[in-house]
């Protein structure tokens, strides 16, 4: 009997992503690269659902400087044997590997090992081979499988117990702590170590028994759709994200953008208020001070990799609405030097600028001495690397991390020498809201 050649990409009348999630509930390992929101912009535009990966890696904080050529060879042995062709239709994955690498990686890879302790992995990814792929602006679905091996049958529905985890902020996090924080920062800008640092807080709570994570997730998705929204699981460490913000692209071509948030402001349903809002972060020193260090900390860190005279800034300051703020976003691109990959890119970037601070380094050392727990998988990155080099990934913000005994939410900003403590509370509260929101509602 002969085959058609690898991979087989079959096309599937239109069902929307979500029709296919509970093909998650089945599995031990799954992933499901969940864009929400409007599909007219390309970052809204594509989702990916693989309901069994073949391969699972991870790697421990102590052997992350090996983090460039591990992945290489991980993404090498899944590889599928014959050359991917091309279709007619432009599509933006056809397999590869998709993983996570958490904050204390980018940390101890640049140098700096952190004094707290975390559960979460440094890097794990998974090996995706077979999955479903949907064009929500066009409204097409295929099914890609580097073997030719049938798309899976549905499950049969299950329900499982809905039990509500009870979210605390860690240790003495609260208002007064946190703008207590905010000065320390001020101070330390003052003195000249920094120009700008991120500041965070997070809620833990324990993981209750009986806890229906594709449940918890099915309900982020709704309340909180994003450009970068993902489920990924395995047994040991599960992300439900409904991140807004792109941290590092690359094409087939070679091409790089980022695309770096920094300032917020709050929605409102009156649209007159609501232009207001958006019209004074537009003109906001303070935020576009903030927007424009990181824009530049993004430049200097894809420079590293990029050809000389090739970094360019097409968006700078421009606002954007999500589901409830919207924020100041800039665009940095360059192209990838010859001889590299997007593993090297990954390695001078990690972890993102737009959460550490300028000068980064520093940043990093002050925000651990600051901060009172670990990040783990928050302000971590999402990634997506394809057999033919390209690239896309997300800053883990807007997430909920779970691991066998916890699950945890943070939130943050920016912190320059303007910084009003008061209000930087007031806008890390804004942010953390909706998370909070959906747990409180868990099941209801």
């Amino acid at each position: 009997m002969s085959h058609p050649a690898a991979p087989f990409i079959t096309p599937l009348p239109w069902q929307p992503p979500a029709a296919f999630f509970p093909l998650c509930r089945t599995t031990e390992h799954s992933v499901f690269l969940d864009s929400g929101g409007p599909a007219t912009q390309d970052r809204h535009r594509w989702s990916l659902l693989c309901p069994r990966p073949v391969a699972h890696l991870t790697l421990p904080l102590a052997e992350i400087h090996q983090f460039p050529q591990t992945l290489r060879q991980f993404l090498t042995t899944h590889a599928p044997a014959t050359p991917l062709e091309p279709m007619d239709d432009a599509l933006p994955f056809l397999g590869g590997v998709i993983g996570m690498l958490s904050y204390e990686a980018g940390m101890r890879y640049a140098g700096l090992t952190s004094r707290h302790q975390t559960e979460c992995p440094a890097l794990t990814a998974l090996a995706c081979r077979d999955f479903f792929l949907f064009d929500r602006r066009a409204q097409k679905l295929w099914w890609v499988s580097a073997e030719g091996l049938p798309p899976p049958a549905m499950p049969t529905p299950t329900h499982k117990p809905t039990l509500t985890p009870h979210l605390t902020p860690h240790a003495t996090q609260n208002a007064s702590h946190w703008q207590e924080a905010v000065q320390t920062m001020r101070r330390y800008i003052a003195a000249g170590d920094i120009f700008q640092a991120n500041l965070t807080m997070r809620w833990y709570a324990d993981r209750p028994a009986g806890l229906d994570l594709p449940l918890l997730y099915e309900q982020l998705r709704t309340q909180c759709p994003a450009p970068f929204g993902a489920w990924f699981h395995t047994p040991d460490f599960t992300l439900l994200s409904a991140s807004v913000e792109r941290f590092i692209a690359l094409d087939a071509e070679g091409m790089i953008e980022t695309r770096p948030i920094k300032g917020t402001c709050p929605i409102s349903p009156d649209p007159q208020q609501n232009d207001a809002f958006k019209e004074a972060l537009r003109h906001d020193e303070k935020e576009r001070a903030e927007n424009l260090m990181i824009t530049d900390l993004m430049r200097h860190d894809i420079g590293q990799v990029c050809q000389l005279g090739s970094v360019t800034v097409p968006q700078l300051f421009a606002v954007e609405a999500f589901a409830h703020v919207h924020h100041l976003v800039s665009s940095v691109q360059g192209r990838l030097r010859p001889g590299l990959d997007a593993a090297d890119l990954l390695a001078a970037t990690i972890p993102p600028g737009s959460v550490t601070g300028a000068p980064k380094y520093r940043a990093m050392e002050i925000i651990d001495e600051v901060e009172t727990s670990a990040r783990g998988a928050y302000c971590g990155t999402l990634f997506r690397l394809g057999w033919d080099g390209t690239l896309d990934s997300a800053v883990i913000i807007r997430s909920i991390s779970v691991t066998a005994k916890t699950l945890a939410i943070g939130a943050g900003g920016g912190i320059t020498y303007p910084s009003h403590p008061e209000r930087e509370y007031e806008e890390m509260c804004l942010k953390a809201a909706p998370l909070l929101k959906v747990l409180r509602h868990y099941g209801s």
